[in-house]
């Protein structure tokens, strides 16, 4: 209930309309390629993973807009004020993707109860979708929660997003490789003096969020292989 009348109170009607229309053209979109009822899903979805680092920005008290949606893209909440250090990031990095992860599995649910293909299909979109975004990289949401590790994690992202492209040549795999080279630049070069503070993490918080990152990347990537193998029997 805290959270829902955080979430109302947050949420201007500027910001309900920026959103809602951006959804509703997203669902057009995609409706055109899969079907209005798939991806009305795809979209829900998407916003379940949004809203999950909206209400965690809120949370630690950061001025954050509502998600904006860009057909066949994505999703973004824009941040109005940074994370102070790596463990706030991490906290509202993750957060998506653990929210994304509860709406997969509450279609996977949905799916058992009601055997509608449709479900199914929606669940195994949305556990390879988190799974892609935990890539360790940024602006990948798995390079927010792997920089309170270290920054140079990130650089294992890349043979991960070079592989997926030579799997799948795609421009959004182009436009991310290119937003991601500055970070990359910054993983090879020594921390500077100025921020280093802003890495400063325990033991026992990066031991936390390597845990259930490295948790999630499991349990999704094993969710996804036996949700793709279900799918050309139905």
């Amino acid at each position: 209930m805290k959270l829902l009348l955080l979430l109302l109170s947050s949420l201007k009607l500027g910001k309900v309309l920026t959103t809602g229309g951006t959804m509703v053209l997203s669902v057009f979109a995609y409706a055109l390629v899969f079907g209005w009822r798939y991806a009305l899903g795809f979209v829900l979805l998407i916003f379940v993973h949004e809203m999950g680092h909206f209400l965690a920005a809120r949370q630690r008290g950061l001025e954050v807009g509502a998600p904006t949606f860009i057909p066949f893209v994505g999703a973004w909440i824009a941040m109005k004020e940074m994370p102070r250090d790596a463990e706030t990031e991490a906290y509202v990095g993750i957060a998506g993707p653990v929210a994304g992860t509860l709406g997969a599995l509450a279609c996977y649910v949905w799916w058992r109860h009601s055997s509608e293909s449709l479900y199914l299909a929606l669940a195994y979109a949305g556990c390879f979708l988190n799974l892609f975004n935990l890539i360790p990289l940024s602006p990948f949401d798995g390079g927010r929660v792997t920089a309170v590790l270290s920054p140079r994690l990130w650089l294992l992202g890349v043979p991960i997003l070079a592989a997926l492209f030579f799997h799948h040549p795609s421009p959004i795999l182009i436009l991310v490789a290119l937003l991601a080279a500055p970070q990359v630049m910054k993983a090879l070069r020594p921390i500077p003096d100025e921020d280093k503070a802003y890495y400063v993490a325990s033991l026992e918080t990066r031991f936390t969020y390597g845990s259930a990152y490295l948790g999630l990347v499991a349990f999704l990537a094993v969710m996804a292989e036996r949700l793709h193998s279900l799918l050309p029997r139905v």
